[in-house]
C-alpha cells in the first residue's frame, strides 16, 4: 500500500475497463473468482464521481470483501470519493475485490502477493486462520451489519424447533451442510450444534449420532456444498426434506428472487450464532493509515443515510435488530460466542471425521460372545451395532470383516477372514451383513486377541489406502486367553514395531460387558495411537461404537 497515483484513476474510462478486464483474467488464471472494481478520489477516474480537484494523490487502499457485502462497500466507496478532500475527508482510492473469506485467510495466512490492506470477512471466526506468524491481522471495526445463522426448509420439517440437534437429528429431515472448512454458514452451524448444549445438556454420544454420518456423507461428496442458492431450490422441492443452515440474508435475498418458493427460516428455540462482517486490517505496512481508511468506510456504511439500503439488502445493523416488513425470523436469542480453541477444534474434528474411512472390521465370536444380557446374547448385540454402524459409512467408505476366537482359520490361526476390504457397494453392504448374520459363538472357543491384532494390523497396512483413515474395529467381550500367543508387552512391542508415522494405522478397541479387560485394549489402542472402548452395559453399545468412529 503507498500514496501514489494509480495508472487506473490517470486513464480515460475505456482504458480502465481494459486494465479492470486484465485484472479479472490474471485473477481467473490464478483458480478463483473475484469481482474487481476500482472507486477512486481523483478528477476524471469515473464519470459518476464529479469532477473533485482537491484529491490530487490519493491514498491506495485494497479491500477484499466476502462476495454478498461487495455492493454495500462499493456505494460507501463513492461515497467517500465524492467527499474526498472536503471538509477533513480523506483522500482514498479503493481497490474492491470480492472472494469467499476462507480463501482470503488462506492466502493471508500462506504469505500470498494479493494480501489486501483491509479484509471484510462475513464472519470474525476466520480472522484467527489467518495469522501468517508474522503480522497479526487486526479488527479496525468490530461489525458493519450482522445476519444471523437461520435453518431453512419447507414447514413439514420443522415439527420440533427446540433445538438444532432436534432439527438437524431428525430422522425424517435430510440436513444439507455448506462445507464448514470453507463456509462461515456451515462452520456456525456445528459449532451452534455444540454451543446449545450449555442449555439442552445433550451428550457427546448424542452430538455424535448427529455430526459423524454427516460428515461421513459430505465428506464422500466429489465436491462439498458451496452454492446455498442451489440448496434451496432442492430444500424448496415438493415433498423435500432438506434442511439448510444459512445466513438469514442469504434465505431474504432468495426470498425475494423466488417469491414462489414454498420455503421457511427458524431459528431454534435454544438461540443462534450470527455473521458479524467486521472490517480486518491485514496490511503489512502502513497498518495506521488502513485502519483510518476502516474507520472511514465504517463511517459510511453505519450511518443513517445506509440503514435502508442495508436493510433492504437482507443485513441487520450491528445490534441483530429485526429487519423491516416482518422478513426474516424476528427477534434473535443469541448463543454464547465461540472461543478461537473452540473453532479450531471443531474444524479440525470435522476434516478428520469427514474423510474416507478404509477399515476392517474384527469380531470375537469366542465362547462367551454366547452369554445372555437380558434377553439376547453378546453375540447378537455385538452384530446389531455392528450392522447398524453399517448405516454410518457412505458409499465411498471401504470395509471388511474378520471374525475371531482360537484357531478357526486356516493353518489353525485365531481369526477367518470373511469379507475382504473394500467400497461399501451395495454389493459389499450385503456380503458383510450376509455374513454377521450366519455368524454364531465357537463353543469353548477361547479369544486369540493378540495374534489377530497383530495380524489385522499387518493386512491394513499392507493394503493402506493414503487418502482415507486406515483403523481395525475390534469387537471383543474378554481378554486373551489363547496360551500359544505372544505376552502383551510382546504384542504391544510387535504393534509399535510395525507403526509407520507416514502410514499411520490405529486399532479402535471396542469392549463389552463386565468381562472386557479395559487395560488389555487400551494398551492395544495406544500402541498403535488408537483409542479403547468399553461398554459394560451392552444397550450402551451402539452410543460407543459412534464415540468410537468420532476417534478415529
Amino acid at each position: 500500500m503507498g500514496k501514489h497515483s494509480s495508472a487506473v484513476t490517470r486513464s480515460n474510462n475505456n482504458r480502465r475497463s481494459v486494465y479492470i478486464t486484465a485484472v479479472g483474467l490474471l485473477v481467473l488464471s490464478l483458480g478463483a473468482v473475484f469481482v474487481v472494481r476500482s472507486f477512486g478520489s481523483e478528477s476524471g477516474a469515473d464519470g459518476f464521481l464529479g469532477n473533485n480537484q482537491s484529491c490530487e494523490d490519493p491514498t491506495q487502499i485494497q479491500v477484499a470483501t466476502t462476495p454478498e457485502m461487495q455492493p454495500s462497500l462499493e456505494t460507501a466507496a463513492k461515497s467517500l470519493a465524492a467527499k474526498g478532500g472536503k471538509d477533513g475527508t480523506p483522500c482514498l482510492q479503493f481497490t474492491i475485490t470480492a472472494a469467499p473469506s476462507a480463501q482470503v485467510a488462506r492466502d493471508v495466512a500462506h504469505g500470498s502477493d494479493n494480501r489486501p490492506d483491509l479484509w471484510v470477512p462475513d464472519s470474525s471466526l476466520w480472522v484467527a486462520q489467518a495469522d501468517d506468524g508474522q503480522t497479526v491481522p487486526t479488527i479496525a471495526v468490530e461489525s458493519i451489519a450482522t445476519s444471523p445463522i437461520v435453518l431453512v426448509g419447507r414447514r413439514t420439517n420443522f415439527a420440533d424447533t427446540s433445538s438444532w440437534l432436534r432439527v438437524l437429528g431428525n430422522t425424517g429431515t435430510e440436513p444439507a451442510l455448506l462445507d464448514p472448512l470453507n463456509t462461515s454458514p456451515g462452520a456456525l452451524a456445528l459449532l451452534a450444534i455444540q454451543l446449545e448444549r450449555q442449555k439442552t445438556s445433550a451428550s457427546d454420544s448424542q452430538v455424535a449420532a448427529l455430526v459423524v454420518p454427516l460428515a461421513q456423507h459430505l465428506g464422500s461428496m466429489a465436491k462439498p456444498f458451496t452454492d446455498v442458492n442451489a440448496l434451496f431450490g432442492r430444500a424448496a422441492q415438493a415433498d423435500s426434506t432438506v434442511v439448510v443452515p444459512a445466513s438469514e440474508q442469504s434465505f431474504v435475498k432468495y426470498q425475494d428472487e423466488h417469491p414462489e418458493a414454498e420455503l421457511k427460516a427458524i431459528m431454534p428455540a435454544t438461540g443462534t450464532l450470527y455473521l458479524d462482517y467486521p472490517i480486518v486490517v491485514t496490511a503489512k505496512s502502513d497498518a495506521d493509515q488502513a485502519s483510518s481508511a476502516a474507520q472511514a468506510l465504517a463511517g459510511e456504511l453505519l450511518g443513517d443515510a445506509s440503514a435502508q439500503a442495508r436493510d433492504e439488502a437482507g443485513f441487520r445493523d450491528t445490534t441483530l435488530s429485526q429487519l423491516s416488513g416482518g422478513r426474516g425470523v424476528g427477534d434473535v436469542t443469541q448463543l454464547g460466542k465461540p472461543t478461537g480453541q473452540a473453532v479450531d477444534t471443531t474444524l479440525q474434528n470435522w476434516t478428520r471425521l469427514s474423510l474416507s474411512t478404509h477399515s476392517l472390521a474384527v469380531v470375537d465370536i469366542s465362547g462367551s460372545m454366547g452369554d445372555k444380557v437380558g434377553t439376547k446374547t453378546r453375540m447378537q448385540l455385538t452384530i446389531e451395532a455392528a450392522a447398524g454402524g453399517l448405516n454410518l459409512f457412505p458409499d465411498t467408505a471401504q470395509l471388511g470383516l474378520w471374525t475371531f476366537s482360537t484357531k478357526i482359520g486356516s493353518d489353525s490361526a485365531d481369526y477367518k477372514e470373511l469379507v475382504p476390504i473394500a467400497p461399501l457397494s451395495k454389493r459389499q453392504r450385503g456380503k458383510i451383513v450376509d455374513q454377521l448374520k450366519i455368524q454364531h459363538p465357537v463353543p469353548n472357543g477361547g479369544t486369540g486377541l493378540y495374534d489377530t491384532a497383530i495380524a489385522a494390523f499387518r493386512t491394513v497396512k499392507k493394503e493402506y489406502n493414503q487418502s482415507a483413515v486406515n483403523t481395525i474395529l475390534l469387537f471383543t467381550d474378554g481378554k486373551n486367553d489363547d496360551p500359544g500367543s505372544p505376552t502383551l508387552a510382546q504384542t504391544v512391542r510387535t504393534l509399535q514395531g510395525l507403526q509407520d508415522p507416514s502410514r499411520p494405522v490405529r486399532i479402535i478397541a471396542l469392549g463389552m460387558g463386565p468381562e472386557a479387560n479395559a487395560d488389555e485394549l487400551r494398551a492395544l489402542a495406544q500402541a498403535t495411537g488408537g483409542q479403547s472402548y468399553v461398554a459394560r452395559n451392552p444397550g450402551d453399545l451402539k452410543s460407543v461404537f459412534i464415540d468410537a468412529l468420532q476417534s478415529r
